[in-house]
């Protein structure tokens, strides 16, 4: 049985010994200056928040098990950041968290007068008035950080986002909680994805993505090709051109669902819950490139689609002035 407070705190000497979280900045290569906060739930899941990317999640692991796949750029401090085209990958660190929007996603494009690159700006952008909320409630150490990142110019859109990240000692989840608001006085698009990218060893050939669509949709002619599987996975291939699918899942009478990555030869399984009223659609990538190696499993309130394309189909989210939303994502690791 679990001891109580009162009962824990006389085995130790500081809270870090029972798990937490621990601030700090970067000092070395493209990531020096930004600000890193590492999470440790005390029973094997760890991983670091960087303020300075809207709050998004870098680094993962769970009982020594790396889970997130890193590109060759790693954690870049947001000032590299290249808007122009496809420059947004100079910067992708992947991680277990990258948001993508506010106001597009998808593919570059021009949007009237407007130059869109590859999915947009927020996760380039820092967060304000982060704080570590972190207290116990009774017997239980909770885990809490917030922060606000805002997405807006003169004359332009006028976005904002809280975030809470949120968990307790002792179990392996991590919840998401986010609160996007138009601050401006004029209505604007609102797209966005949560790039969730699970690397090796956690993803490898040993792995199997449970899932129950009720429609897969492949985004390319390629991904057509591979759509009978898309829940399994191979060894790195030479040559190999990325999948992408789109989800419609099975949920409850609520609307909420959830997608699971196992890996038996590892004995753990990553899950992804979410609301589909919120959220509808899955954007599954699967790349199984030499070097680029990972599974982005990607709740989206849109398909990853340019802005024009949204418009054409008359599918493009607004948010009229003052008017908020908010999502919630919960990741889980377990030993199966």
């Amino acid at each position: 049985m679990e001891k109580s407070k009162q009962e824990l705190l006389q085995y130790i000497g500081n809270q870090a010994q029972l798990g937490g979280t621990r601030h700090y900045n970067l000092s070395d290569g493209p990531g020096m200056g930004m600000r890193a906060i590492d999470v440790n739930t005390g029973s094997g899941l760890t991983y670091t928040v960087l303020p300075d990317r809207g709050m998004d999640i870098s680094l993962a692991s769970f009982k020594g098990i790396n889970l997130a796949y890193l590109t060759p750029n790693g954690e870049t401090n947001p000032a590299f950041y290249e808007p122009e085209g496809l420059g947004w990958l100079r910067t992708f660190n992947g991680g277990l968290l990258t948001t993508c929007g506010l106001t597009w996603l998808g593919p570059p494009v021009k949007d009237g007068d407007e130059e869109l690159g590859l999915h947009g700006r927020y996760s380039t952008i820092p967060a304000k008035q982060v704080s570590d909320l972190s207290h116990w409630i009774d017997d239980d150490y909770h885990i809490c950080l917030t922060g606000t990142t805002e997405e807006a110019r003169l004359f332009g859109t006028k976005m904002r986002l809280e975030r809470e990240i949120s968990g307790v000692r002792g179990k392996n989840i991590i919840k998401i909680r986010d609160r996007i608001t138009n601050f401006g006085y004029t209505r604007t698009p609102f797209t966005i994805l949560y790039h969730i990218n699970i690397g090796y060893p956690l993803l490898s050939e040993d792995a199997e993505l449970i899932i129950d669509p009720v429609e897969t949709n492949p985004a390319t002619d390629i991904a057509a090709e591979g759509i009978n599987d898309f829940r399994k996975f191979t060894k790195p291939v030479a040559g190999f051109s990325e999948h992408v699918f789109y989800h419609r899942l099975k949920a409850d009478n609520e609307g909420n669902t959830g997608v699971r990555l196992e890996n038996k030869k590892k004995g753990i399984a990553l899950s992804i819950s979410f609301n589909i009223k919120q959220l509808p659609i899955l954007t599954q990538w699967k790349m199984m490139g030499q070097g680029d190696y990972v599974l982005g499993l990607e709740p989206c309130n849109v398909p990853t689609r340019n802005r024009v394309w949204l418009k054409e189909n008359n599918i493009l989210p607004w948010l009229e002035p003052g008017e908020s939303v908010k999502n919630d994502i919960i990741i889980e690791l377990t030993e199966i």
